[in-house]
């Protein structure tokens, strides 16, 4: 009976080997989608600058409006596209200076009068016919439907307001974006980006209003302000999101989501119902705009747009106080200095193919043949986790199988993405994992003969074991060569997971980074531990005669060492993880180097530590046994090629660049580093061993 379970289990594993290779070659067609949603659509970018912030600036100078003027025309050389309004109040009136505000008391001296008893409201005064024209009946639909009394002012010849609410309280009142920039801004020939928040109480009939107003004026496009999208604090009285989501696609008005920042409430919603009309932003902060070198800026910007998906710049400013200068100056010299020029940000971007224009959302399509292609990458994904298993349970391949598929279908009814985002994990771990495991299978395959130790056995006995106990029968040209074909093999039985990662998630809001890959610390650290946990455990000897060694031995204080330092090193490598993590000025730079040479840059922990070490270390392995804790080591380079892919809002084609280049260049470190370790070998076999016996003979 147990010889028949295991012959069904050998068939079963094989069989799971099966659906694994047909769920990636189903994963490839749509893959192939997503790359040409990548390559062909999508093909503008658009800098946006804050109009507040230079608003504010110009409150800083001599003459305000000439300086704006002055500013628009500049901004418009450097390549700048278009302005963020925002919603205006009375407090950004007063620094446009298109109205004075005073209270009670303040008015009452201004009009040389005793101040009224029992009065705190506040009084307005605009600075001409114009600003009364384009505020006033704004102001006062605003005011009203705060149920705040309104009435007419006046005061040396100019109009004005008298809002029966105090100071305070009336700065605090948002409105509509200002009239009167929208006109300045559209007739300087800058498009709109129009900032609207959810605080004003969402009516679909006034903001159908809005929206056409701003369609007239070129608007294509609106972004957020606050913690959540316009009308979602109404959507569950009004269903405001579908209604706003109506009038936007009714005026082709499409949104922005900023990267880097708490997800907008209802911005995932109101995407949907837009049919993701929408386009990723990056807010380049008033401080870095003041501190960064120009180089450095447009850098990041031509990094954001070729690695990360990114269409819009959000550009700001604000007065600082310089002792240096004695003046109050802001970072917009700064920033045209990183756009324009042969180094600047327009150039950089126009090189890779890109226009500087208003941003257009990605061309993206779901077809009917995705939904059967996707259902066979989830069944080759159990497949692959089912392989996992048994390579620690063997015997385990139906049942464990079997429990993946009625776990999935159960998932599907409750959650599907919870159901693609696990199968993608799944795989994502279970491929580098036994690509490790294969390694040291065809390792342990070409050392099958008995261990001899170098030097004699009293040499072994005296301290020198490790190094010393060898395979004996293969050359170093021999192992060179089983070396570079295992590691091949290895990496491309690795990259198995990577169709999976691209296949499951293959939903345009992975793109758009509305939804994210969770799980990712664990794609991190579960290949590491379960190849470290192979090494030690299944390599050699039996399972239990290994885990009895391992409890029975003697903790030293050299072990406690060992230990901590190990610690310190897996905190500081999931510190470098996902786009927190700080690198060195020796990586910034190599990384540029990278970036100038090849034009993307592969990963500093693949081509710098993992594969030039796994390499080595499989080299070294096919002769000392004690090489094979390189493999753990090895361990973190397969993992971060599948976790290459992870970052969907990247291109496939650049991670594929990345993951081939740290290969290559990975090769070459290692190829180097055994020839090293040839020479030092050779050293220590002819002049160290040598005099090892002298040295004890003098020490005795």
């Amino acid at each position: 009976m147990q010889q028949s379970w295991q012959q069904w289990n050998r068939k079963a594993r094989a069989f799971m080997w099966v659906l694994t290779l047909v769920g990636v070659l189903a994963a490839l067609p749509l893959g192939a989608t997503r790359w040409q949603m990548e390559d062909t659509s999508s093909k503008k970018v658009e800098f946006v600058f804050d109009y507040r912030d230079l608003v504010q600036a110009a409150s800083y100078t001599a003459h305000p409006r000439q300086y704006i003027a002055e500013e628009l025309v500049k901004m418009k050389e450097a390549g700048v596209t278009s302005m963020a309004v925002y919603e205006t109040s009375l407090e950004e009136m007063v620094w446009a200076d298109y109205l004075a505000v005073y209270n009670s008391a303040a008015a009452a001296e201004l009009q040389d009068k005793p101040a009224a008893q029992d009065e705190n409201y506040t009084y307005l005064l605009f600075a001409g016919e114009e600003e009364e024209a384009a505020l006033s009946p704004m102001i006062e639909q605003t005011f009203a439907y705060w149920e705040i009394a309104v009435k007419p002012w006046s005061f040396g010849g100019r109009t004005g307001l008298i809002l029966e609410t105090p100071v305070e309280n009336a700065m605090l009142k948002p409105m509509n974006p200002d009239p009167i920039a929208l006109q300045k801004i559209h007739a300087a020939g800058f498009l709109i980006v129009p900032r609207l928040s959810d605080r004003i109480p969402y009516d679909q009939n006034m903001v159908d209003a809005q929206m056409a107003e701003l369609s007239k004026l070129g608007v294509h496009r609106i972004l957020f302000e606050g913690d959540a999208v316009k009308g979602y604090k109404d959507n569950a009285e009004k269903k405001s999101l579908a209604g706003f989501a109506h009038i936007l696609t009714k005026y082709n008005i499409g949104i922005a989501a900023i990267e880097n920042s708490k997800p907008q409430k209802g911005m995932n919603s109101l995407a949907y119902l837009t049919q993701y009309n929408i386009a990723r932003l990056y807010s380049l902060s008033d401080s870095d705009a003041a501190t960064m070198e120009p180089e450095a800026i447009a850098d990041r910007f031509h990094l954001a747009v070729k690695d990360r998906n990114i269409r819009m710049f959000y550009l700001n400013t604000a007065p600082t106080r310089s002792a240096a200068k004695s003046a109050v100056v802001n970072s917009l010299p700064n920033i045209y200095d990183a756009l324009q020029g042969e180094q600047g940000a327009v150039r950089k971007l126009s090189d890779l193919g890109y226009e500087i224009g208003s941003a257009q959302p990605f061309e993206y399509e779901s077809p009917s043949w995705h939904k059967p292609l996707k259902a066979l990458v989830a069944l080759g994904a159990v497949a692959l986790i089912t392989l996992l298993v048994s390579a620690f349970i063997p015997g385990v391949v139906i049942p464990v199988f079997l429990i993946g598929l009625i776990g999935s279908a159960g998932l599907y009814v409750l959650s599907k993405p919870t159901l693609e985002q696990g199968l993608a994990l799944g795989a994502a771990v279970s491929a580098p994992t036994l690509a490790i495991i294969w390694a040291i299978s065809r390792v342990k395959a070409h050392t099958t003969g008995s261990l001899r130790p170098v030097g004699g056995t009293s040499m072994a006995k005296n301290g020198f074991a490790g190094l010393n106990w060898v395979f004996p029968g293969l050359t170093a040209g021999r192992r060179l060569m089983m070396a570079l074909s295992i590691f091949a093999m290895t990496s491309v039985i690795s990259l198995i997971g990577v169709p999976y990662v691209f296949g499951l998630l293959n939903n345009i809001t992975y793109s758009l980074v509305l939804e994210q890959f969770r799980g990712v610390s664990l794609l991190h650290l579960a290949p590491i531990g379960l190849s470290a946990l192979y090494v030690f455990l299944f390599t050699s000897g039996s399972l239990g005669g290994n885990i009895r060694r391992i409890l029975s031995a003697q903790i030293t204080v050299l072990w406690v060492v060992v230990a901590g330092a190990l610690g310190i090193v897996g905190m500081y490598y999931l510190s470098r993880t996902g786009n927190a993590g700080q690198a060195s000025a020796l990586e910034l730079f190599t990384r540029n180097v990278l970036e100038t040479t090849f034009g993307v840059r592969p990963r500093f922990k693949e081509f710098i530590l993992s594969h030039p070490l796994f390499l080595v270390g499989l080299f070294l392995a096919l002769r000392y046994r004690a090489a094979w804790v390189f493999f753990i080591v090895g361990s973190i380079g397969q993992l971060s090629m599948v976790d290459t892919f992870a970052h969907i809002h990247t291109p496939l084609h650049i991670s594929l660049i990345r993951v081939v280049l740290g290969l290559v260049l990975g090769a070459i470190i290692g190829l180097v580093g055994i020839g090293v370790w040839q020479v030092l070998e050779g050293v220590w076999r002819k002049w160290v061993l040598r005099y090892i016996p002298m040295l004890k003979f003098s020490q005795k």
